[in-house]
Protein backbone atom coordinates (compact mmCIF):
# COMPACT_ATOMS: atom_id res chain seq x y z
CA UNK A 1 0.00 0.00 0.00
CA UNK A 2 1.17 3.16 -0.93
CA UNK A 3 0.75 6.50 0.81
CA UNK A 4 0.33 9.79 -1.16
CA UNK A 5 1.35 13.01 0.75
CA UNK A 6 -1.52 15.60 -0.14
CA UNK A 7 -1.15 17.32 -3.00
CA UNK A 8 0.27 21.23 -3.00
CA UNK A 9 -2.37 23.67 -3.50
CA UNK A 10 -2.62 25.09 -6.83
CA UNK A 11 -0.33 28.09 -7.69
CA UNK A 12 -3.82 30.05 -7.97
CA UNK A 13 -4.95 29.04 -4.42
CA UNK A 14 -0.96 30.25 -3.23
CA UNK A 15 -1.43 33.23 -4.69
CA UNK A 16 -4.67 34.84 -3.39
CA UNK A 17 -3.46 33.57 -0.12
CA UNK A 18 -0.38 35.69 -0.70
CA UNK A 19 -2.37 38.58 -2.07
CA UNK A 20 -4.70 38.46 0.97
CA UNK A 21 -1.58 38.74 3.14
CA UNK A 22 -0.21 41.59 1.40
CA UNK A 23 -3.78 43.10 1.94
CA UNK A 24 -3.94 42.48 5.38
CA UNK A 25 -0.35 43.56 5.88
CA UNK A 26 -0.98 47.04 4.21
CA UNK A 27 -4.04 47.98 6.09
CA UNK A 28 -2.19 46.99 9.65
CA UNK A 29 0.07 49.59 8.31
CA UNK A 30 -2.09 52.01 7.07
CA UNK A 31 -4.19 51.55 10.45
CA UNK A 32 -0.61 52.37 12.24
CA UNK A 33 0.34 55.11 10.32
CA UNK A 34 -2.22 56.84 10.14
CA UNK A 35 -3.35 57.27 14.08
CA UNK A 36 -0.21 57.16 15.36
CA UNK A 37 0.75 60.54 16.50
CA UNK A 38 4.14 61.72 16.56
CA UNK A 39 5.62 63.68 19.60
CA UNK A 40 6.18 67.48 19.17
CA UNK A 41 9.87 68.34 19.13
CA UNK A 42 11.32 69.70 22.61
CA UNK A 43 12.20 73.00 21.29
CA UNK A 44 12.39 76.27 22.97
CA UNK A 45 10.81 79.37 21.39
CA UNK A 46 12.20 82.80 21.54
CA UNK A 47 10.23 85.85 21.04
CA UNK A 48 10.18 88.71 20.31
CA UNK A 49 10.77 90.00 23.54
CA UNK A 50 13.06 87.83 24.28
CA UNK A 51 10.88 85.42 26.50
CA UNK A 52 11.38 81.78 26.15
CA UNK A 53 8.70 79.41 25.79
CA UNK A 54 9.10 75.37 25.51
CA UNK A 55 7.17 72.80 24.00
CA UNK A 56 7.35 71.16 27.88
CA UNK A 57 5.77 74.00 29.23
CA UNK A 58 2.92 74.21 26.99
CA UNK A 59 1.79 70.53 28.07
CA UNK A 60 -1.40 70.46 29.03
CA UNK A 61 -2.50 72.79 26.36
CA UNK A 62 -3.50 72.88 23.10
CA UNK A 63 -0.90 74.52 20.78
CA UNK A 64 -0.74 75.70 17.05
CA UNK A 65 2.72 76.41 15.60
CA UNK A 66 2.52 78.55 12.70
CA UNK A 67 5.98 78.40 10.06
CA UNK A 68 5.57 81.62 8.32
CA UNK A 69 7.36 84.79 6.59
CA UNK A 70 6.54 87.96 5.54
CA UNK A 71 7.58 87.66 2.16
CA UNK A 72 4.43 84.87 1.87
CA UNK A 73 1.48 85.86 0.41
CA UNK A 74 -0.71 83.39 1.71
CA UNK A 75 1.08 83.56 4.61
CA UNK A 76 0.23 87.24 5.46
CA UNK A 77 -3.78 86.58 3.56
CA UNK A 78 -4.07 83.89 6.38
CA UNK A 79 -2.65 86.03 9.37
CA UNK A 80 -6.13 87.61 9.91
CA UNK A 81 -7.95 84.74 10.51
CA UNK A 82 -5.36 83.08 12.38
CA UNK A 83 -6.00 85.82 15.08
CA UNK A 84 -9.39 85.57 15.14
CA UNK A 85 -8.97 81.68 15.85
CA UNK A 86 -6.29 82.52 18.33
CA UNK A 87 -8.76 85.47 19.76
CA UNK A 88 -11.42 82.74 19.37
CA UNK A 89 -9.99 79.82 21.32
CA UNK A 90 -7.68 81.02 23.73
CA UNK A 91 -9.99 81.73 26.99
CA UNK A 92 -10.29 77.79 26.38
CA UNK A 93 -6.65 77.17 26.64
CA UNK A 94 -5.28 77.42 22.98
CA UNK A 95 -1.80 78.50 22.82
CA UNK A 96 -0.49 79.86 19.81
CA UNK A 97 3.22 80.70 18.78
CA UNK A 98 3.92 82.40 14.74
CA UNK A 99 7.63 81.18 13.94
CA UNK A 100 9.28 83.20 11.51
CA UNK A 101 11.62 81.08 9.25
CA UNK A 102 15.25 81.98 9.03
CA UNK A 103 15.15 83.79 5.66
CA UNK A 104 12.60 86.42 7.24
CA UNK A 105 14.88 89.41 7.75
CA UNK A 106 13.72 90.67 11.97
CA UNK A 107 12.72 93.75 11.28
CA UNK A 108 10.45 93.02 8.76
CA UNK A 109 8.68 90.71 10.49
CA UNK A 110 8.69 93.29 14.00
CA UNK A 111 7.09 95.58 11.86
CA UNK A 112 4.42 93.02 10.55
CA UNK A 113 3.68 92.10 14.10
CA UNK A 114 3.48 96.00 15.17
CA UNK A 115 1.26 97.26 12.45
CA UNK A 116 -1.08 94.11 12.42
CA UNK A 117 -1.22 93.80 16.26
CA UNK A 118 -0.61 90.37 16.55
CA UNK A 119 -1.91 88.74 19.95
CA UNK A 120 0.19 85.63 19.95
CA UNK A 121 3.34 85.19 20.41
CA UNK A 122 5.56 85.65 17.36
CA UNK A 123 9.30 83.80 17.38
CA UNK A 124 11.87 83.72 15.32
CA UNK A 125 13.99 81.09 13.74
CA UNK A 126 17.39 82.66 13.09
CA UNK A 127 19.13 79.61 12.57
CA UNK A 128 16.34 77.46 11.09
CA UNK A 129 16.77 75.24 14.16
CA UNK A 130 13.07 75.23 15.29
CA UNK A 131 12.16 74.57 11.28
CA UNK A 132 14.29 71.12 11.47
CA UNK A 133 12.88 70.14 14.55
CA UNK A 134 9.50 69.91 13.17
CA UNK A 135 10.20 67.93 10.11
CA UNK A 136 12.36 70.28 8.07
CA UNK A 137 9.58 72.41 7.24
CA UNK A 138 10.65 75.00 4.20
CA UNK A 139 7.22 75.89 2.70
CA UNK A 140 5.27 78.37 4.25
CA UNK A 141 2.92 78.37 5.92
CA UNK A 142 2.87 75.12 7.87
CA UNK A 143 1.06 75.05 10.43
CA UNK A 144 1.10 72.80 13.24
CA UNK A 145 -1.90 71.67 15.87
CA UNK A 146 -0.52 69.93 18.92
CA UNK A 147 -2.57 68.27 21.90
CA UNK A 148 -2.68 68.23 25.63
CA UNK A 149 -0.11 65.82 25.74
CA UNK A 150 2.48 66.93 23.19
CA UNK A 151 1.19 64.86 20.27
CA UNK A 152 0.79 66.53 16.75
CA UNK A 153 -2.60 65.79 15.50
CA UNK A 154 -3.03 67.91 12.26
CA UNK A 155 -0.30 69.51 9.92
CA UNK A 156 -1.29 71.96 7.61
CA UNK A 157 0.85 72.73 4.48
CA UNK A 158 -0.38 75.93 3.00
CA UNK A 159 -4.00 78.04 3.89
CA UNK A 160 -5.82 75.61 6.60
CA UNK A 161 -9.05 74.46 5.73
CA UNK A 162 -11.40 76.95 8.87
CA UNK A 163 -14.11 74.87 9.24
CA UNK A 164 -12.02 71.68 9.64
CA UNK A 165 -9.54 73.17 12.37
CA UNK A 166 -11.70 74.73 14.56
CA UNK A 167 -13.61 71.56 14.60
CA UNK A 168 -10.52 69.67 15.58
CA UNK A 169 -9.64 72.61 18.27
CA UNK A 170 -13.36 72.11 19.75
CA UNK A 171 -12.93 68.13 19.57
CA UNK A 172 -8.92 69.16 21.13
CA UNK A 173 -9.63 71.70 23.62
CA UNK A 174 -12.46 69.54 25.68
Amino acid sequence: MQTHSPSPLPKVVWIKLLAGLIVVALAVAGYFAFFSQHKAPDVTFVDLQGNKLSTQELRGKVVMVNFWATSCTTCVKEMPQMVETYKKYQGRGLEFVAVAMSYDPPNYVVNFVQTRQLPFKVALDVEGKLAKSFGDVQLTPTTFVIDKDGHIVKRYLGEPDWKGLHALLEQSLT
